[in-house]
């Protein structure tokens, strides 16, 4: 079987994901509409899943023996036996189907399913909880407080439960508050600064969110210390990391993108970006024992290690982490680097055409994948016809974004448009006023229907250039002189003259600055002779 696709949300940290559920005989697989990341469950990995109605349609939440659990919603009615057959030949979980009780109660029982926390009435579930979303929980005699990790996409987000649990007589001492609260902990997702620090990195700049930090590896997170702000990333929020060289060649960036994206304040910074010098050297001991290197991380790592800052980092992040690190691959701009220098808002930073994907440094950082470009635009910066000397690129998204890259050197044109004819990206060029790149044949570059798309917009440029190339030659004549006597036409119509007009002008003035030569040497020649006939 080729396994079974359909368009749905997946409910993360209390946020509805859109994106696409794919069911393959060896795995689940999610992939988000947004961020592009893809969430993928091993066949033997799913322990049990359940069949539920929910408020968009139906539900299907999936355990892992991992304790991870996720629901995905909007499943409709109609696929449900093709789902249930598929998960009990392919998966070795169980498909267990369940009605909600609706009658609007606020008691019941609690019963604590692994990961999952489900409050039900009368054998029916009222709701459920994933435990994992939880960030922490109190206690207070009777009363239980459970807290949320939040996210920041919701615009409304549930931040906390209160459950009062009463005081039932029974032989034991045990306090049913207090096994609650345990039992809520014993799955929630806590981050805490457990276990030893596997390497240390001091003074590291970022350049966004700016400043310098302490950056600490430990097993399950990443922990950076400044002056002012502390953050704590896990490493499942990361998704993607990036290693791009500077037009320098004296430096280097190396950006993480998050999911969740940590926040400062209000701020949120879904790219962490943070710049190494090449010359830089670093001589590490990884705080981890040999049979830990060689069961966890394979033997990819050394305990001592040596090199380059940058390069240590990298080979660092990348099996501690357990994500393949981005790098730039064919592209070559006229300056022979892998970026191209423009301006993004009120900023310049550099454009890297990736293999996948634009990345945009420093600030603010990013990140457009190809899957979701709508199309591309080359419009130019507004200034006279002929005379700018760079161009605007924009970038349009499925979702309606727009991004615009401005200051582009017009010399970076036909090695960006090679670039992005062969990722087969769609380019169309805005037309109407000063801005128009290209004449309007067939609809612009965006509507060729061929293999070969038309550059109109390099033919327009040659065309625009053998007409200032004309111009110049016509311009070009003897540097006149000053006559006095004369007054030059400084009438506001001698501005709207044509070529042609000038051209008459000019030839004008030199016939009469030839007869005025011409009597001048005339009257020399007759003063001349009477001086002789006088002596």
């Amino acid at each position: 079987s080729s396994g079974i696709k359909q368009s749905t949300g997946a409910i993360v940290r209390g946020a509805l994901v859109f994106g696409r559920l794919r069911f393959h005989p060896k795995a689940i697989m999610f992939k988000s509409q947004t961020s592009g990341k893809i969430d993928q469950f091993g066949s033997a990995d799913i322990c049990e899943t359940h069949w539920m109605r929910a408020s968009r349609g139906h539900q299907l939440v999936v355990i892992t023996n991992s304790n991870a659990v996720t629901k995905f919603v909007g499943l409709e009615e109609k696929n449900k036996d093709q789902i249930k057959r598929f998960i009990r030949d392919y998966y070795d979980a169980t498909f267990v189907e369940k009605e909600p009780f609706v009658k609007g109660w606020n008691w019941g029982s609690v019963e604590f399913s692994g990961p999952l926390m489900v409050f039900h009435n009368d054998g029916k579930p009222l709701f459920e909880v994933p435990l994992p979303d939880v960030s922490t929980a109190t206690v207070n005699k009777n009363e239980v407080t459970v807290e949320f990790h939040q996210d920041d996409d919701n615009d409304m987000s549930l931040v906390e439960m209160r459950f009062y649990v009463p005081n039932i007589t029974n032989e034991s001492d045990d306090i049913p508050a207090d096994n609650f609260h345990k039992s809520v902990m014993k799955y929630a997702d806590v981050i805490k600064a457990t276990g030893d620090v596997i390497v240390k990195f001091e003074q590291v700049l970022l350049q966004t969110p700016r400043g310098r930090y302490d950056v600490d590896m430990y097993p399950s997170f990443l922990r950076l210390h400044g002056k002012s702000y502390d953050y704590k990333i896990p490493y499942s929020t990361m998704i993607r990391m990036f290693l791009l060289p500077h037009n320098d060649q004296r430096s280097v960036y190396f950006v993480i993108s998050t999911d969740p994206p940590i926040r400062q304040g209000q701020t949120r910074y879904p790219h962490l970006v943070i710049q190494f010098i090449k010359d830089d050297w670093s001589d590490l001991t990884l705080e981890l024992d040999e049979e830990t290197i060689a069961t966890k991380y394979e033997g990819k790592l050394q305990k001592e290690m040596a090199g380059p800052t940058y390069e240590t980092f990298s080979k660092v992040m990348k099996f501690v982490v357990g994500q393949k690190i981005f790098v730039p691959g064919n592209f070559v701009s006229s300056t022979g680097s892998q970026a191209i220098a423009c301006s993004h808002k009120a900023n310049s930073g550099f454009l890297y055409p990736l293999e996948k994907g634009f990345m945009y440094v420093v600030k603010p950082p990013v990140h457009i994948r190809f899957d979701e470009v709508s199309s591309v635009n080359f419009s130019r910066v507004a200034s006279g016809v002929g005379q700018s000397r760079s161009f605007d690129l924009e970038i349009e998204t499925n979702t309606g974004a727009n991004y615009i890259f401005a200051s582009i050197e017009k010399k970076e044109y036909s090695k960006l448009f090679d670039f992005l004819k062969t990722k087969k990206i769609r380019i169309q060029n805005t037309k109407g006023g000063d801005d128009t790149f290209a004449d309007d044949i067939g609809g612009g570059i965006g509507s060729a229907s061929d293999n070969e798309m038309p550059d109109h917009y390099l033919e327009k440029m040659k065309k625009e250039g053998e007409q200032r190339d004309s111009n110049d030659d016509s311009d070009e004549s003897e540097d006149e002189d000053f006559v006095a006597g004369e007054t030059p036409d400084t009438s506001p119509s001698s501005s709207s003259e044509t070529e042609e007009g000038e051209g008459l002008k000019r030839r004008r003035r030199r016939r009469r600055k030839r007869r005025i030569r011409r009597r001048r040497t005339r009257g020399d020649r007759q003063g001349g002779g009477q001086i002789g006939e006088r002596k």
